[in-house]
Protein backbone atom coordinates (compact mmCIF):
# COMPACT_ATOMS: atom_id res chain seq x y z
CA UNK A 1 0.00 0.00 0.00
CA UNK A 2 1.29 3.46 -0.82
CA UNK A 3 2.26 5.76 2.06
CA UNK A 4 1.19 9.40 2.56
CA UNK A 5 3.81 11.75 4.00
CA UNK A 6 2.64 15.10 5.37
CA UNK A 7 5.97 16.47 6.58
CA UNK A 8 6.62 18.56 3.48
CA UNK A 9 4.82 21.58 2.01
CA UNK A 10 2.89 19.28 -0.29
CA UNK A 11 1.74 15.85 0.64
CA UNK A 12 3.75 13.25 -1.24
CA UNK A 13 2.55 9.76 -2.03
CA UNK A 14 5.38 7.26 -2.20
CA UNK A 15 5.25 3.66 -3.27
CA UNK A 16 6.32 0.98 -0.78
CA UNK A 17 9.86 -0.30 -0.75
CA UNK A 18 10.13 -3.28 -3.14
CA UNK A 19 11.16 -6.74 -1.96
CA UNK A 20 14.91 -7.24 -2.18
CA UNK A 21 14.82 -10.53 -4.08
CA UNK A 22 11.73 -9.82 -6.11
CA UNK A 23 13.24 -10.78 -9.50
CA UNK A 24 14.34 -14.12 -8.08
CA UNK A 25 10.76 -14.52 -6.88
CA UNK A 26 9.45 -13.77 -10.37
CA UNK A 27 11.82 -16.34 -11.88
CA UNK A 28 10.68 -18.93 -9.35
CA UNK A 29 6.96 -18.35 -9.91
CA UNK A 30 7.47 -18.34 -13.69
CA UNK A 31 9.25 -21.72 -13.41
CA UNK A 32 6.45 -23.14 -11.26
CA UNK A 33 3.74 -21.87 -13.59
CA UNK A 34 5.60 -23.27 -16.59
CA UNK A 35 5.60 -26.71 -14.95
CA UNK A 36 1.87 -26.53 -14.31
CA UNK A 37 0.97 -25.28 -17.80
CA UNK A 38 3.30 -27.78 -19.42
CA UNK A 39 1.79 -30.72 -17.55
CA UNK A 40 -1.66 -29.85 -18.82
CA UNK A 41 -0.56 -30.82 -22.34
CA UNK A 42 2.75 -32.70 -22.21
CA UNK A 43 1.01 -36.09 -22.09
CA UNK A 44 -1.15 -35.48 -25.19
CA UNK A 45 1.55 -36.22 -27.76
CA UNK A 46 2.89 -39.12 -25.68
CA UNK A 47 -0.52 -40.71 -25.17
CA UNK A 48 -0.39 -43.16 -28.11
CA UNK A 49 2.86 -44.60 -26.68
CA UNK A 50 1.45 -44.57 -23.16
CA UNK A 51 -1.66 -46.39 -24.34
CA UNK A 52 0.43 -49.03 -26.08
CA UNK A 53 2.83 -49.56 -23.16
CA UNK A 54 0.19 -49.81 -20.40
CA UNK A 55 -2.52 -51.50 -22.53
CA UNK A 56 -5.06 -48.72 -21.97
CA UNK A 57 -8.41 -48.95 -23.75
CA UNK A 58 -9.55 -46.22 -26.15
CA UNK A 59 -12.38 -45.29 -23.78
CA UNK A 60 -10.09 -44.95 -20.75
CA UNK A 61 -7.08 -43.22 -22.33
CA UNK A 62 -8.63 -39.78 -21.72
CA UNK A 63 -8.01 -40.18 -17.97
CA UNK A 64 -4.32 -39.43 -18.50
CA UNK A 65 -5.43 -35.90 -19.34
CA UNK A 66 -8.72 -35.45 -17.49
CA UNK A 67 -7.50 -36.76 -14.11
CA UNK A 68 -5.05 -33.85 -13.95
CA UNK A 69 -7.47 -31.21 -15.21
CA UNK A 70 -10.35 -32.33 -12.98
CA UNK A 71 -8.50 -32.31 -9.68
CA UNK A 72 -6.67 -29.11 -10.64
CA UNK A 73 -9.88 -27.29 -11.52
CA UNK A 74 -12.01 -28.87 -8.79
CA UNK A 75 -9.63 -28.01 -5.94
CA UNK A 76 -8.35 -24.65 -7.18
CA UNK A 77 -10.72 -22.54 -5.07
CA UNK A 78 -9.90 -24.52 -1.93
CA UNK A 79 -6.18 -24.33 -2.71
CA UNK A 80 -6.33 -20.55 -2.91
CA UNK A 81 -8.00 -20.28 0.48
CA UNK A 82 -5.52 -22.68 2.08
CA UNK A 83 -2.60 -20.69 0.64
CA UNK A 84 -3.96 -17.42 2.02
CA UNK A 85 -4.40 -18.64 5.58
CA UNK A 86 -1.83 -21.42 6.00
CA UNK A 87 1.01 -19.36 4.51
CA UNK A 88 1.83 -18.98 0.83
CA UNK A 89 5.47 -20.05 1.03
CA UNK A 90 4.56 -23.11 3.09
CA UNK A 91 1.77 -24.13 0.75
CA UNK A 92 3.95 -23.63 -2.33
CA UNK A 93 6.65 -25.84 -0.82
CA UNK A 94 4.14 -28.55 0.12
CA UNK A 95 2.68 -28.36 -3.37
CA UNK A 96 6.11 -28.65 -5.00
CA UNK A 97 7.13 -31.67 -2.92
CA UNK A 98 3.81 -33.39 -3.59
CA UNK A 99 3.91 -32.55 -7.29
CA UNK A 100 7.43 -34.00 -7.62
CA UNK A 101 6.39 -37.19 -5.80
CA UNK A 102 3.27 -37.59 -7.95
CA UNK A 103 5.31 -37.00 -11.12
CA UNK A 104 7.79 -39.71 -10.09
CA UNK A 105 4.91 -42.09 -9.36
CA UNK A 106 3.36 -41.45 -12.77
CA UNK A 107 6.67 -41.73 -14.62
CA UNK A 108 7.35 -45.11 -13.02
CA UNK A 109 3.78 -46.42 -13.38
CA UNK A 110 3.38 -49.97 -14.67
CA UNK A 111 -0.43 -49.96 -14.79
CA UNK A 112 -3.01 -47.53 -16.10
CA UNK A 113 -4.66 -47.13 -12.69
CA UNK A 114 -1.38 -46.02 -11.09
CA UNK A 115 -0.77 -43.51 -13.90
CA UNK A 116 -4.28 -42.07 -13.62
CA UNK A 117 -3.98 -41.81 -9.82
CA UNK A 118 -0.63 -40.05 -10.18
CA UNK A 119 -2.08 -37.58 -12.67
CA UNK A 120 -4.93 -36.86 -10.25
CA UNK A 121 -2.43 -36.23 -7.45
CA UNK A 122 -0.45 -33.92 -9.73
CA UNK A 123 -3.60 -31.88 -10.30
CA UNK A 124 -4.38 -31.74 -6.58
CA UNK A 125 -0.93 -30.40 -5.71
CA UNK A 126 -1.06 -28.04 -8.68
CA UNK A 127 -4.24 -26.60 -7.14
CA UNK A 128 -2.10 -25.60 -4.14
CA UNK A 129 0.82 -24.25 -6.16
CA UNK A 130 -1.02 -22.08 -8.71
CA UNK A 131 -2.94 -19.78 -6.35
CA UNK A 132 -0.03 -19.64 -3.89
CA UNK A 133 2.33 -18.53 -6.64
CA UNK A 134 -0.06 -15.89 -7.95
CA UNK A 135 -0.64 -14.54 -4.42
CA UNK A 136 3.13 -14.38 -3.82
CA UNK A 137 3.52 -12.26 -6.95
CA UNK A 138 0.75 -9.94 -5.73
CA UNK A 139 2.39 -9.27 -2.37
CA UNK A 140 5.95 -9.12 -3.77
CA UNK A 141 5.46 -6.65 -6.63
CA UNK A 142 3.81 -3.53 -5.26
CA UNK A 143 5.13 -0.86 -7.63
CA UNK A 144 2.78 -0.35 -10.56
CA UNK A 145 5.32 -0.62 -13.38
CA UNK A 146 7.12 -3.65 -11.92
CA UNK A 147 3.79 -5.28 -11.09
CA UNK A 148 2.74 -4.98 -14.73
CA UNK A 149 6.00 -6.56 -15.84
CA UNK A 150 5.64 -9.42 -13.36
CA UNK A 151 2.10 -10.28 -14.34
CA UNK A 152 2.98 -9.92 -18.02
CA UNK A 153 5.69 -12.54 -17.60
CA UNK A 154 3.29 -14.75 -15.65
CA UNK A 155 0.64 -14.50 -18.37
CA UNK A 156 3.12 -15.15 -21.16
CA UNK A 157 4.44 -18.26 -19.44
CA UNK A 158 0.90 -19.52 -18.81
CA UNK A 159 -0.06 -19.05 -22.44
CA UNK A 160 3.12 -20.46 -23.95
CA UNK A 161 3.32 -23.37 -21.51
CA UNK A 162 0.65 -25.42 -23.27
CA UNK A 163 2.39 -25.22 -26.66
CA UNK A 164 5.77 -25.82 -25.04
CA UNK A 165 4.30 -28.89 -23.34
CA UNK A 166 3.19 -30.37 -26.66
CA UNK A 167 6.63 -29.80 -28.21
CA UNK A 168 8.54 -31.06 -25.16
CA UNK A 169 6.26 -34.09 -25.01
CA UNK A 170 7.09 -34.92 -28.61
CA UNK A 171 10.84 -34.54 -28.10
CA UNK A 172 10.94 -36.59 -24.90
CA UNK A 173 8.72 -39.34 -26.31
CA UNK A 174 10.73 -39.75 -29.49
CA UNK A 175 14.26 -39.42 -28.15
CA UNK A 176 13.92 -40.85 -24.61
CA UNK A 177 10.66 -42.35 -23.35
CA UNK A 178 7.14 -41.15 -22.65
CA UNK A 179 7.98 -41.65 -18.96
CA UNK A 180 10.26 -38.62 -19.05
CA UNK A 181 7.24 -36.44 -19.84
CA UNK A 182 6.48 -36.87 -16.13
CA UNK A 183 9.91 -37.62 -14.68
CA UNK A 184 11.28 -34.32 -16.04
CA UNK A 185 9.32 -32.62 -13.24
CA UNK A 186 11.48 -34.27 -10.59
CA UNK A 187 14.76 -32.36 -11.13
CA UNK A 188 12.92 -29.17 -12.11
CA UNK A 189 10.67 -29.38 -9.05
CA UNK A 190 13.59 -30.04 -6.69
CA UNK A 191 15.41 -26.97 -8.03
CA UNK A 192 12.26 -24.88 -7.66
CA UNK A 193 11.78 -26.08 -4.06
CA UNK A 194 15.36 -25.14 -3.17
CA UNK A 195 14.93 -21.65 -4.64
CA UNK A 196 11.59 -21.33 -2.86
CA UNK A 197 13.16 -22.17 0.50
CA UNK A 198 15.94 -19.60 0.04
CA UNK A 199 14.33 -16.56 -1.59
CA UNK A 200 10.74 -16.48 -0.29
CA UNK A 201 9.53 -14.97 2.96
CA UNK A 202 6.28 -16.14 4.51
CA UNK A 203 3.08 -14.18 4.00
CA UNK A 204 -0.51 -14.99 4.88
CA UNK A 205 -3.86 -13.39 5.52
CA UNK A 206 -4.92 -12.37 9.01
CA UNK A 207 -7.79 -14.08 10.78
CA UNK A 208 -8.97 -17.61 11.42
CA UNK A 209 -9.39 -19.87 8.42
CA UNK A 210 -12.46 -21.92 7.66
CA UNK A 211 -12.15 -24.40 4.81
CA UNK A 212 -15.12 -25.76 2.90
CA UNK A 213 -13.65 -29.25 2.52
CA UNK A 214 -17.06 -30.98 2.06
CA UNK A 215 -17.84 -28.65 -0.83
CA UNK A 216 -14.52 -29.29 -2.54
CA UNK A 217 -14.79 -33.06 -2.10
CA UNK A 218 -18.37 -33.40 -3.35
CA UNK A 219 -17.72 -31.14 -6.39
CA UNK A 220 -14.50 -32.90 -7.42
CA UNK A 221 -15.71 -36.46 -6.90
CA UNK A 222 -19.07 -35.62 -8.44
CA UNK A 223 -17.38 -34.50 -11.65
CA UNK A 224 -15.03 -37.50 -11.58
CA UNK A 225 -18.05 -39.82 -11.22
CA UNK A 226 -19.73 -38.10 -14.15
CA UNK A 227 -16.74 -38.63 -16.43
CA UNK A 228 -16.28 -42.18 -15.14
CA UNK A 229 -19.91 -42.85 -16.06
CA UNK A 230 -19.37 -41.46 -19.56
CA UNK A 231 -16.27 -43.67 -19.91
CA UNK A 232 -18.17 -46.76 -18.77
CA UNK A 233 -20.95 -45.90 -21.17
CA UNK A 234 -18.44 -46.15 -24.03
CA UNK A 235 -17.03 -49.46 -22.78
CA UNK A 236 -20.08 -51.35 -21.51
CA UNK A 237 -23.12 -49.52 -22.82
CA UNK A 238 -25.33 -46.80 -21.39
CA UNK A 239 -27.73 -49.22 -19.67
CA UNK A 240 -25.00 -51.21 -17.88
CA UNK A 241 -25.25 -51.18 -14.08
CA UNK A 242 -21.76 -49.69 -13.64
CA UNK A 243 -22.58 -46.84 -16.02
CA UNK A 244 -25.89 -46.05 -14.36
CA UNK A 245 -24.35 -46.36 -10.90
CA UNK A 246 -21.58 -43.90 -11.71
CA UNK A 247 -23.97 -41.38 -13.26
CA UNK A 248 -26.35 -41.69 -10.29
CA UNK A 249 -23.44 -41.16 -7.88
CA UNK A 250 -22.42 -38.07 -9.84
CA UNK A 251 -25.94 -36.67 -9.60
CA UNK A 252 -26.11 -37.27 -5.84
CA UNK A 253 -22.69 -35.70 -5.17
CA UNK A 254 -23.32 -32.63 -7.34
CA UNK A 255 -26.73 -32.03 -5.74
CA UNK A 256 -25.05 -32.43 -2.35
CA UNK A 257 -22.46 -29.83 -3.39
CA UNK A 258 -25.18 -27.30 -4.20
CA UNK A 259 -26.92 -28.02 -0.86
CA UNK A 260 -23.63 -27.62 1.07
CA UNK A 261 -22.81 -24.34 -0.64
CA UNK A 262 -26.32 -23.00 -0.03
CA UNK A 263 -26.10 -23.66 3.73
CA UNK A 264 -22.42 -22.98 4.42
CA UNK A 265 -21.47 -19.74 6.19
CA UNK A 266 -18.12 -19.79 4.37
CA UNK A 267 -18.89 -21.53 1.07
CA UNK A 268 -16.17 -22.52 -1.35
CA UNK A 269 -18.34 -21.16 -4.16
CA UNK A 270 -21.03 -18.66 -3.10
CA UNK A 271 -24.01 -19.53 -5.27
CA UNK A 272 -24.80 -15.83 -5.73
CA UNK A 273 -21.78 -15.68 -8.03
CA UNK A 274 -23.36 -18.17 -10.43
CA UNK A 275 -26.81 -16.59 -10.24
CA UNK A 276 -25.52 -13.39 -11.87
CA UNK A 277 -26.33 -13.67 -15.59
CA UNK A 278 -23.21 -12.05 -17.00
CA UNK A 279 -20.90 -14.09 -14.79
CA UNK A 280 -22.66 -17.36 -15.62
CA UNK A 281 -22.29 -16.47 -19.30
CA UNK A 282 -18.58 -15.84 -18.78
CA UNK A 283 -18.14 -19.21 -17.08
CA UNK A 284 -20.03 -20.97 -19.86
CA UNK A 285 -17.79 -19.31 -22.46
CA UNK A 286 -14.68 -20.36 -20.53
CA UNK A 287 -15.97 -23.93 -20.16
CA UNK A 288 -16.74 -24.28 -23.88
CA UNK A 289 -13.41 -22.81 -25.00
CA UNK A 290 -11.56 -25.14 -22.65
CA UNK A 291 -13.50 -28.09 -24.05
CA UNK A 292 -12.58 -27.10 -27.61
CA UNK A 293 -8.86 -26.58 -27.02
CA UNK A 294 -8.34 -29.71 -24.91
CA UNK A 295 -10.27 -31.82 -27.41
CA UNK A 296 -8.42 -30.75 -30.54
CA UNK A 297 -5.07 -31.32 -28.83
CA UNK A 298 -6.05 -34.90 -27.96
CA UNK A 299 -7.87 -35.85 -31.15
CA UNK A 300 -5.43 -34.23 -33.56
CA UNK A 301 -2.51 -35.85 -31.73
CA UNK A 302 -4.04 -39.27 -32.43
CA UNK A 303 -4.93 -38.28 -35.99
CA UNK A 304 -1.41 -37.06 -36.78
CA UNK A 305 0.36 -40.08 -35.28
CA UNK A 306 -2.19 -42.83 -35.84
CA UNK A 307 -3.58 -41.88 -39.25
CA UNK A 308 -1.02 -39.59 -40.91
CA UNK A 309 2.04 -41.36 -39.50
CA UNK A 310 3.66 -38.29 -37.91
CA UNK A 311 6.49 -38.85 -35.45
CA UNK A 312 6.00 -37.50 -31.89
CA UNK A 313 8.40 -34.62 -32.60
CA UNK A 314 6.63 -33.65 -35.82
CA UNK A 315 3.31 -33.81 -33.99
CA UNK A 316 4.54 -31.53 -31.23
CA UNK A 317 5.90 -29.02 -33.72
CA UNK A 318 2.66 -29.16 -35.70
CA UNK A 319 0.85 -27.77 -32.65
CA UNK A 320 3.07 -24.70 -32.31
CA UNK A 321 0.76 -22.56 -34.50
CA UNK A 322 -1.91 -23.10 -31.85
CA UNK A 323 0.14 -21.02 -29.42
CA UNK A 324 0.45 -18.32 -32.08
CA UNK A 325 -3.30 -18.48 -32.67
CA UNK A 326 -4.11 -18.06 -28.98
CA UNK A 327 -1.68 -15.14 -28.84
CA UNK A 328 -3.27 -13.47 -31.87
CA UNK A 329 -6.75 -13.96 -30.44
CA UNK A 330 -5.68 -12.57 -27.07
CA UNK A 331 -4.09 -9.54 -28.72
CA UNK A 332 -7.18 -8.83 -30.81
CA UNK A 333 -9.39 -9.21 -27.74
CA UNK A 334 -7.22 -6.79 -25.79
CA UNK A 335 -7.78 -4.14 -28.47
CA UNK A 336 -11.48 -4.86 -28.95
CA UNK A 337 -12.28 -4.82 -25.23
CA UNK A 338 -11.72 -1.05 -25.18
CA UNK A 339 -14.23 -0.53 -27.99
CA UNK A 340 -16.77 -3.36 -27.79
CA UNK A 341 -18.73 -4.93 -24.96
CA UNK A 342 -17.52 -8.17 -23.34
CA UNK A 343 -20.59 -9.89 -24.77
CA UNK A 344 -19.66 -9.00 -28.34
CA UNK A 345 -16.08 -10.21 -27.98
CA UNK A 346 -17.05 -13.41 -26.12
CA UNK A 347 -19.66 -14.33 -28.71
CA UNK A 348 -17.21 -13.59 -31.53
CA UNK A 349 -14.70 -15.88 -29.82
CA UNK A 350 -17.15 -18.77 -29.52
CA UNK A 351 -18.34 -18.36 -33.12
CA UNK A 352 -14.73 -18.32 -34.33
CA UNK A 353 -13.92 -21.42 -32.27
CA UNK A 354 -16.98 -23.16 -33.71
CA UNK A 355 -15.81 -22.27 -37.23
CA UNK A 356 -12.43 -23.87 -36.50
CA UNK A 357 -14.10 -27.06 -35.31
CA UNK A 358 -16.30 -27.16 -38.42
CA UNK A 359 -13.20 -26.80 -40.62
CA UNK A 360 -11.77 -29.93 -38.99
CA UNK A 361 -14.82 -31.98 -40.00
CA UNK A 362 -13.32 -32.10 -43.50
CA UNK A 363 -10.42 -34.34 -42.45
CA UNK A 364 -9.96 -37.63 -44.29
CA UNK A 365 -7.27 -40.29 -44.65
CA UNK A 366 -5.15 -38.16 -47.01
CA UNK A 367 -5.61 -34.68 -45.53
CA UNK A 368 -2.51 -32.49 -45.68
CA UNK A 369 -1.24 -30.37 -42.83
CA UNK A 370 -1.11 -26.95 -44.48
CA UNK A 371 -4.39 -27.20 -46.39
CA UNK A 372 -6.59 -29.15 -43.96
CA UNK A 373 -5.14 -29.37 -40.43
CA UNK A 374 -3.52 -25.97 -39.98
CA UNK A 375 -6.53 -23.74 -40.79
CA UNK A 376 -8.86 -25.52 -38.36
CA UNK A 377 -6.19 -25.64 -35.67
CA UNK A 378 -5.33 -21.93 -35.91
CA UNK A 379 -8.92 -20.65 -36.25
CA UNK A 380 -9.96 -22.65 -33.18
CA UNK A 381 -6.99 -21.27 -31.23
CA UNK A 382 -7.74 -17.66 -32.24
CA UNK A 383 -11.33 -18.07 -31.04
CA UNK A 384 -10.15 -19.49 -27.73
CA UNK A 385 -7.75 -16.57 -27.34
CA UNK A 386 -10.65 -14.14 -27.72
CA UNK A 387 -12.56 -15.91 -24.96
CA UNK A 388 -9.58 -16.31 -22.61
CA UNK A 389 -9.22 -12.52 -22.38
CA UNK A 390 -12.93 -11.68 -22.32
CA UNK A 391 -14.22 -14.22 -19.79
CA UNK A 392 -12.29 -12.85 -16.77
CA UNK A 393 -13.52 -9.33 -17.52
CA UNK A 394 -17.17 -10.43 -17.82
CA UNK A 395 -16.83 -12.60 -14.70
CA UNK A 396 -15.87 -9.55 -12.62
CA UNK A 397 -18.98 -7.56 -13.60
CA UNK A 398 -20.68 -5.97 -10.54
CA UNK A 399 -18.73 -8.24 -8.20
CA UNK A 400 -18.48 -7.56 -4.47
CA UNK A 401 -14.95 -7.35 -3.08
CA UNK A 402 -15.59 -10.35 -0.81
CA UNK A 403 -16.42 -12.52 -3.85
CA UNK A 404 -13.76 -11.25 -6.26
CA UNK A 405 -11.23 -14.03 -5.53
CA UNK A 406 -13.73 -16.84 -6.04
CA UNK A 407 -15.25 -15.19 -9.12
CA UNK A 408 -11.90 -14.80 -10.88
CA UNK A 409 -10.61 -18.26 -9.90
CA UNK A 410 -13.80 -19.84 -11.21
CA UNK A 411 -12.87 -18.77 -14.74
CA UNK A 412 -9.81 -21.06 -14.63
CA UNK A 413 -11.82 -23.76 -12.89
CA UNK A 414 -14.45 -23.66 -15.65
CA UNK A 415 -11.76 -23.93 -18.31
CA UNK A 416 -10.15 -27.00 -16.69
CA UNK A 417 -13.47 -28.72 -16.04
CA UNK A 418 -14.63 -27.83 -19.55
CA UNK A 419 -11.53 -29.50 -20.95
CA UNK A 420 -12.26 -32.67 -18.98
CA UNK A 421 -15.94 -32.80 -19.92
CA UNK A 422 -15.20 -31.92 -23.54
CA UNK A 423 -12.75 -34.78 -23.94
CA UNK A 424 -15.15 -37.19 -22.22
CA UNK A 425 -18.30 -36.24 -24.14
CA UNK A 426 -16.70 -35.75 -27.56
CA UNK A 427 -14.59 -38.85 -26.97
CA UNK A 428 -17.78 -40.84 -26.34
CA UNK A 429 -19.25 -39.55 -29.60
CA UNK A 430 -16.07 -40.41 -31.52
CA UNK A 431 -15.92 -43.90 -30.00
CA UNK A 432 -19.57 -44.58 -30.84
CA UNK A 433 -19.17 -43.56 -34.50
CA UNK A 434 -15.89 -45.47 -34.80
CA UNK A 435 -17.48 -48.65 -33.39
CA UNK A 436 -20.45 -48.31 -35.73
CA UNK A 437 -18.20 -47.90 -38.76
CA UNK A 438 -16.14 -50.96 -37.81
CA UNK A 439 -19.31 -53.02 -37.48
CA UNK A 440 -20.09 -52.45 -41.15
CA UNK A 441 -16.47 -52.21 -42.38
CA UNK A 442 -14.43 -54.70 -40.31
CA UNK A 443 -10.70 -54.02 -40.23
CA UNK A 444 -10.99 -50.52 -41.66
CA UNK A 445 -9.55 -48.99 -38.47
CA UNK A 446 -8.03 -45.78 -39.86
CA UNK A 447 -11.16 -44.80 -41.75
CA UNK A 448 -13.31 -45.61 -38.72
CA UNK A 449 -11.08 -43.47 -36.50
CA UNK A 450 -11.32 -40.52 -38.88
CA UNK A 451 -15.11 -40.87 -39.04
CA UNK A 452 -15.22 -40.75 -35.24
CA UNK A 453 -13.06 -37.63 -35.04
CA UNK A 454 -15.11 -35.88 -37.72
CA UNK A 455 -18.30 -36.57 -35.76
CA UNK A 456 -16.68 -35.26 -32.58
CA UNK A 457 -15.57 -32.04 -34.29
CA UNK A 458 -19.06 -31.58 -35.74
CA UNK A 459 -20.69 -32.06 -32.34
CA UNK A 460 -18.18 -29.68 -30.78
CA UNK A 461 -18.86 -27.02 -33.39
CA UNK A 462 -22.62 -27.29 -32.89
CA UNK A 463 -22.21 -27.07 -29.09
CA UNK A 464 -20.06 -23.95 -29.46
CA UNK A 465 -22.53 -22.32 -31.84
CA UNK A 466 -25.43 -23.00 -29.47
CA UNK A 467 -23.27 -21.82 -26.58
CA UNK A 468 -22.60 -18.55 -28.41
CA UNK A 469 -26.34 -17.88 -28.57
CA UNK A 470 -26.78 -18.68 -24.87
CA UNK A 471 -23.82 -16.48 -23.90
CA UNK A 472 -25.25 -13.63 -26.00
CA UNK A 473 -28.45 -13.87 -23.96
CA UNK A 474 -26.75 -14.25 -20.57
CA UNK A 475 -24.08 -11.54 -20.78
CA UNK A 476 -25.96 -8.27 -20.66
CA UNK A 477 -25.31 -5.14 -22.66
CA UNK A 478 -22.63 -3.14 -20.89
CA UNK A 479 -19.98 -0.57 -21.58
CA UNK A 480 -16.62 -1.58 -23.01
CA UNK A 481 -14.42 -3.30 -20.46
CA UNK A 482 -12.10 -0.38 -19.72
CA UNK A 483 -15.03 1.96 -18.98
CA UNK A 484 -16.70 -0.66 -16.83
CA UNK A 485 -13.47 -1.08 -14.90
CA UNK A 486 -13.27 2.69 -14.30
CA UNK A 487 -16.78 2.78 -12.91
CA UNK A 488 -16.03 -0.20 -10.65
CA UNK A 489 -12.99 1.55 -9.18
CA UNK A 490 -14.96 4.76 -8.62
CA UNK A 491 -17.72 3.04 -6.66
Amino acid sequence: MAELHAGSPANVITEPKPARRRWWVLGLIALVQLMLALDASVVNVALPKVQETLSISDASRQWAVTAYALTFGGLLLLGGRIADFAGRKRVLLVGLVGFVAASALGGLATTASVLFAARGLQGAFAALMAPAGLAILSVTFTRARERGTAFGVYGAVSGAGVAIGLTVGGLLTQYTSWRWCLLINVPVGVIAAMICFVVLTESKAAGRARYDVPGAVTATFGLMSLIFGITKGQEKGWTDSSTLGALATAAVLLVAFVAIEARSTRPLLPLRILLHRSRSGAYLASLLSGAALFSIFLFLSYYMQGVSGYSPVRTGLAFLPSALGVGIGSGIAGRLMGRLTPRAVAVAGLVTTAAGMFLLTGLDLSSGYVVHLLPGEVVTAVGCGLVFVTAPSAAMTDIAETDSGAASALVNTAQQIGGSLGIAVLGAIAASITTGHLATHPGDISAATVQGFRAAFLAGGIALAVGAVIVAVLIGRSEPAHLNSIETHRS
